[in-house]
């Protein structure tokens, strides 16, 4: 029989050459490797096969608690009871918890450093306390309400609905990984309380419109800001959208904007083709900002772009109230004037980026239609072009077919 090891024998171990293993009793040893590492194995029969079963590395498993597992190990073993299937099925439960799979999720979407780190915060502060250790596939919709009922009752009426768009995603994840067969959040619809709108100040009338751009123009800020306001009436982006545009997006020689689906509010890729305009006011800017990532940094770091509030504060200080406009007014603006003049809805709403339910349709028409868009994105621009210099305030769009 063995002589029981003992934590000084451990402590004066010395990698070899070759692995070596240092026995105590019932089967335990510790398995000393040329790298250092020291790990706690377990040797044991079960139905006439030598079997190893791993307990743990020294020293964070101890001595004394590696002696533990390995009596935990041999009740089993009493019992006819496999150690190592056990430890297996707890290893295949623990993968298939909420948490295990939100994460494994979010590990393979390519996504911006902000959005990841806001995606862990939702899952830190308000889904794994509620669901992060319950399997996945037993997660019920009532017990997601539960926890979306915890931040309503905190006045955190959007964060319930965006923390219930984030669940989704996850479900969806497990049932195509074959960890879930359906996603309860699918079922929540109507269940929270609805989301107020909210009014985004916009300036619509034509002559107002000429006002503004002619100031963003005289604007005397940081460059970023002056340029992204001054690209903001032409690319119909939402402000997170267009502040955090990279130059590996934007194709100038072919006039075209490819934003990638990770950047885009509803997740899918989206095609800004350039008018002459807005290609001339991003080649003013290159010289300054082309060698980085980004278009238009931030003045005090270049990895982070200009924030919202940037931009809404620089629209202040040209003599636009936050009652009059904002930096998502500009794609209400487009929307009210395209449609005044006789662009096709479609057009417009597919320039805007909206959800499109149907994405066999939705497909389609990205595919079909960005020639027609093209021509209408050339067109507006023109028309603004008109507005700034004092003309074509009362002229239509040219209609589209």
């Amino acid at each position: 029989m063995a002589m029981p090891l003992t934590a000084a024998a451990i402590q004066a171990a010395k990698p070899r050459q070759k692995a070596y293993k240092l026995f105590d009793q019932g089967g335990l040893f510790l398995l000393v490797h040329p790298n250092g590492g020291r790990y706690w194995r377990l040797k044991y029969r079960m139905h006439g096969r030598e079997k190893l079963l791993a307990l743990g590395t020294f020293p964070d498993v101890s001595l004394a608690k590696a002696r533990a597992r390995r009596d935990d190990a041999r009740k089993l073993i009493a019992d006819h009871t496999d150690p190592s299937v056990v430890k297996q099925n707890e290893k295949t439960a623990n993968a298939e918890t909420f948490k295990a799979v939100a994460l494994e999720w979010l590990a393979k979407q390519n996504l911006a450093a902000a959005t990841i780190e806001k995606a862990r915060w939702t899952f830190d502060d308000l889904l794994f306390p509620e669901l992060g250790d319950r399997p996945i596939r037993h997660i019920t919709a009532p017990e997601l309400l539960a926890a979306l009922r915890k931040l309503e009752a905190r006045g955190k009426i959007e964060t319930a609905h965006r923390t219930k768009q984030r669940a989704s995603q996850i479900f969806r994840y497990a049932i195509a990984t074959g960890r879930a067969d359906h996603d309860p959040a699918a079922d929540l619809r109507g269940a929270l309380t609805p989301l107020e709108v909210e009014h985004r100040a916009a300036i619509t009338e034509p002559k107002r419109v000429g006002e503004l751009l002619r100031a963003i123009d005289d604007y005397a800020g940081q460059p970023s800001t002056h340029y992204a306001l001054k690209l903001a009436p032409y690319v119909f982006l939402r402000p997170g959208e267009l502040r955090a545009a990279e130059w590996s997006e934007i194709d100038l020689d072919n006039a075209e904007w490819r934003v990638p689906p990770e950047r885009m509010k509803m997740g899918d890729a989206h095609i800004v083709p350039l008018a002459k305009q807005a290609v001339a006011i991003l080649r003013e800017i290159q010289p300054l900002t082309g060698s980085g990532r980004l278009v238009f940094p931030s003045l005090r770091t270049n990895t982070r772009p200009i924030s919202e509030g940037t931009l809404n504060a620089a629209l202040r200080r040209v003599g636009f109230s936050k009652e009059e406009m904002t930096g998502h007014g500009f794609r209400t603006m487009a929307s009210t004037l395209l449609n005044e003049q006789g662009w096709h809805p479609d057009l417009i709403e597919l320039q805007l980026a909206h959800a499109e339910r149907n994405k066999v349709r939705a497909a389609y028409n990205r595919a079909q239609r960005l020639d027609e868009r093209r021509k209408m994105m050339q067109a507006y621009a023109d028309y603004l072009a008109g507005l700034k210099g004092g003309t074509n305030v009362l002229l239509p769009i040219r209609r589209s077919a």
